[in-house]
């Protein structure tokens, strides 16, 4: 037989590479080259495919289940920054509310030192005062303010500062004699540390 003559059967196929799967190489290759093969072989190449298949399956899971819990790593961080603003904000605020809050109280303290006065006015002046000021604090107070408490108590470097130390027979050494400037907490913070008067 001369060489470009005609045989009459097919071309043998050319081998796989060995580093290529053989589901990748006949798949890739003639797509009827699959059905020419014995049942055997068939069946071999078929099992490759799905396992791989299911391999492919697996991988893709597993990518999706990484992206879901990076989305909801990210939306976690995103709420905790905006809860982290928000606090913040109102921190700010209310610092800002602070000053306001204790002349609403020096100037009630003033009026219960005074004598009761006899004009109406003058009486529902103090009132409504005194009403601001309640409402006020109650605010502040579903917002997580509360004031630090002061006399009676020992010194806390942390929630008061010590403006003046004086000799006293009604206090320990090292407790709080008066305040002069009310201390704040906002939740577990403090946010305006107490002045005030210290026994020796």
């Amino acid at each position: 037989m001369t060489d470009g003559e005609p045989t009459g059967n097919l071309p043998e196929p050319e081998p796989a590479p060995a580093e290529t799967e053989p589901y990748d190489y006949y798949m890739n290759s003639d797509p009827d080259y699959l059905a020419d093969l014995p049942p055997e072989e068939q069946l071999s190449i078929l099992a490759t495919a799905v396992a791989q298949s299911r391999r492919e399956i697996a991988e893709t899971r597993e990518m999706a289940n990484r992206a879901r819990a990076d989305l909801e790593n990210l939306r976690k961080r995103a709420d905790e920054e905006r809860s982290l603003i928000l606090q913040a904000a109102n921190r700010r605020l209310i610092i800002n509310l602070l000053p306001v809050i204790d002349e609403l109280e020096l100037a009630l303290t003033h009026a219960d030192g005074q004598a009761e006065p006899e004009a109406p006015a003058a009486q529902s002046l103090i009132a409504g005062v005194r009403l601001i000021h309640r409402k006020a604090c109650a605010i502040l107070e579903t917002e997580g303010l509360s004031k630090i408490e002061t006399v009676g108590q020992p010194f806390d470097p942390v929630q008061h500062e010590a403006v003046s130390v004086v000799d006293t027979a009604d206090h320990p050494s090292g407790h709080i004699v008066a305040a002069v400037r009310n201390g704040y907490r906002l939740r577990d913070r403090v946010i305006q540390a107490a002045q005030v008067v210290v026994a020796r």
